[in-house]
């Protein structure tokens, strides 16, 4: 695990790094010839803000401005970023995105609740609300067997995940709630994706750098990523919600 906000960034350069965007990207599946309103939530190095920056109108919120200093891409100009908080969201025009992302980001909050609602007002009715969430299941798999520790692997099955890191306590809250709480917003759920259920398992990181691996490896994700028995055991989930109320 990165130790340092600067050791997580140069996790952006490995395949496996890059192998978690290029599924995101394909999952989300967004169209170049129709320019969308997109808000990325907790935009951390940037990394989708500059992916969708050429063909969308991109907006990248991030309270760390260690991260931003670091953001990552070759369009860094070509889209709006601010450093800061729900603050910020709070400040952009209600029901004007067509796309919010927020990835990685519930699971260090306080208020889930409050964010959600926040997101879902900006949002337009027909838009999506873009979620990526840890797993238990694939954290406890992904203890057990890249990280060979079983005694790791027990205490997550029976105390659930609340690990202190370098972006305060994680709470590894369940699909169910996440769910739950986004019908109450007016959102349906859309789909819901599996996301690193293979390539974060192996810990023989040479064959990791080859073509060989990389592609047949993305094509395993992909074609895994919608089946409800890998959706499971995946390290994170996608999901994607639309705005029906």
């Amino acid at each position: 695990m990165p130790s340092s906000i600067n050791d997580y960034r140069k996790l952006m350069e490995q395949p496996w790094g890059k192998m978690f965007y290029d599924t995101l990207f394909r999952q989300l599946d967004l169209s170049e010839d129709h320019p969308l309103n997109i808000l990325d939530f907790g935009a951390g190095f940037c990394v989708t803000a500059s992916h969708y920056a050429p063909f969308h109108r991109v907006t990248a919120i991030e309270p760390s401005k260690e991260m931003l200093d670091l953001k990552v891409g070759d369009h860094c100009g070509s889209y709006t970023c601010i450093q800061g908080g729900i603050e910020e969201v709070r400040k952009q025009k209600t029901a004007d995105f067509d796309l919010v992302i927020c990835h990685n980001v519930l699971e260090y909050v306080p208020d889930k609740e409050q964010i959600l609602t926040e997101l879902a007002g900006v949002l337009k009715q027909g838009g999506r609300l873009s979620i990526v969430k840890h797993n238990l299941a694939g954290r406890i798999l992904a203890y057990s067997v890249f990280s060979d520790d079983p005694q790791a692997a027990l205490g997550l099955l029976e105390d659930g995940d609340n690990e202190d890191n370098m972006f305060g306590k994680r709470d590894t809250y369940s699909t169910e709630y996440l769910m739950r709480k986004a019908s109450e917003l007016g959102l349906s759920l859309e789909n819901r994706f599996g996301l690193r259920t293979f390539f974060g398992l192996s810990s023989n990181n040479d064959k990791k750098y080859t073509t060989e691996w990389y592609d047949n490896m993305l094509a395993l994700e992909m074609k895994t990523c919608n089946l409800e028995e890998y959706k499971n055991i995946a390290f994170f989930n996608h999901l994607i919600f639309r705005k029906v109320i």
